[in-house]
């Protein structure tokens, strides 16, 4: 099943007009998954303290939160290369100036930092909602998906180590502006790659009215939302819990290593398991991959060292990409095509509202009942989120028309 799976992926990715789009994508996408902990480090290396490191931070965050919607929304009625070219330029620019024009205790660097959060770039909505619009078979657009919910877990691993080896050879500042230029080129690339006739945003007049909630006025995008919402907060709780499972069991050295099988066991989910996902709708097979997920949740509640923890977050983890690469398949069926950025966008913003809910309620608890009752909070949450997945499964069968394929 691996070999076919990924020999499915690399003949995708290989494709005439499809690699390149999907290359610039990557190459966008570097910063997103360690700027937080790269402003954090530049703004000590600056003198700042944690509080202060913490505020640019969170700043950053508010500001990709607040603009992300608005910016996906300007993606969908525009097209991709205005905005992709804008925030291409805006979004490195930014981040120079917040390291090399501010510093802490400062006005300058909040506003530096909400700026540069707003003008991320949206290459995560944007080639996503072209996996939709792409000229594929269904076969190939689910595995591009997957593909999507790989390239996460890659990312998350291995962007905070190409962040270390870069402040091996500078500073953290120096290594914060060379990503962000880094992700800025892959912006305007993916702004300006040739693609297939049709796959192109639909335009303002298509795309209809404006509405504030835009794609969340309809009810299944709403209810998908809801889940993916409700399945993050487990992952907030246990990214609390783990480090104080492992300080409590071993050494807090080995956080890293304990918590990265949690993404091995998700990428090696998805290598063995997603060659038969697409044999079931997506509907279907959504809350049926959400319960896998909860059962999954639950191992960690029954570790009791280190080693037996990183197993069953290896294993309980297997699903999340699945989960995920289903998730966007429902996306790109239960929302408007005129507002398939806009969707991907709000999908994505419900996953990290859900995941920094779980974060705070985790350390709110942590001292009430410890890492074991987390992980046992964390597998409840779990739980009502696969029973939200099955009562919604009639909505969520709910599609807009699917795009056109191409020929087989």
């Amino acid at each position: 099943m691996t070999n076919g799976l990924s020999r499915r992926v690399l003949v995708l990715l290989t494709r005439r007009r499809v690699g390149a789009v999907a290359w610039w994508s990557v190459v966008s996408r570097l910063p997103v998954y360690l700027m937080s902990l790269a402003m954090v480090l530049v703004v000590r290396e600056q003198g700042g303290s944690y509080v202060q490191a913490g505020l640019a931070s969170a700043l950053y965050t508010a500001g990709m939160a607040a603009g992300g919607p608005l910016i996906a929304r300007r993606l969908d009625r525009h097209g991709r290369r205005v905005v992709l070219a804008a925030t291409g330029v805006l979004y490195p620019s930014a981040l120079a100036v917040l390291v090399w024009a501010t510093r802490p205790g400062g006005w300058g660097q909040p506003l530096a930092a909400v700026l540069a959060g707003v003008a991320l770039p949206p290459a995560n909505a944007c080639m996503r909602s072209l996996w939709a619009r792409l000229p594929l078979q269904a076969e190939e657009r689910d595995t591009a998906y997957l593909w999507e919910a790989l390239l996460t877990e890659v990312l998350v691993i291995g962007a905070p180590l190409m962040l270390a080896v870069l402040m091996l050879a500078g500073s953290a500042g120096l290594a914060l502006t060379t990503v962000a230029a880094v992700g800025g080129a892959g912006a305007l690339g993916l702004a300006f790659v040739r693609l297939p006739p049709g796959t192109e945003a639909v335009g303002a007049e298509a795309a209809g009215p404006r509405h504030l909630l835009g794609p969340l006025r309809d009810q299944a995008m709403l209810a998908l939302t809801g889940v993916m919402a409700t399945c993050a907060v487990p992952i907030g709780l246990m990214t609390l819990a783990i480090p104080a499972f492992v300080a409590a069991h071993g050494s807090p050295g080995n956080t890293g290593a304990v918590y990265a099988c949690w993404g091995v066991g998700s990428a090696l989910g998805a290598l063995w398991l997603g060659s038969s996902q697409s044999r079931v709708p997506a509907h279907v097979r959504f809350p049926r991959l959400v319960l896998a997920y909860a059962l999954g949740t639950g191992l960690a509640s029954a570790a009791t060292s280190e080693p037996v923890l990183g197993i069953a977050l290896a294993v309980g983890g297997a699903p999340i990409a699945l989960v995920s690469a289903c998730e966007m398949t429902l996306v790109s069926a239960v929302a408007d095509g005129g507002s398939l950025a806009e969707a991907f966008t709000w999908a994505s913003l419900a996953t990290v509202l859900g995941d920094a809910v779980g974060q705070q309620t985790g350390g709110l608890l942590m001292d009430l009942i410890g890492p074991r009752g987390v992980f046992a909070a964390a597998f409840a949450t779990a739980l009502a989120g696969a029973g939200l997945a099955f009562v919604c499964r009639g909505l969520l069968a709910q599609s807009s028309p699917a795009p056109a394929e191409c020929p087989a």
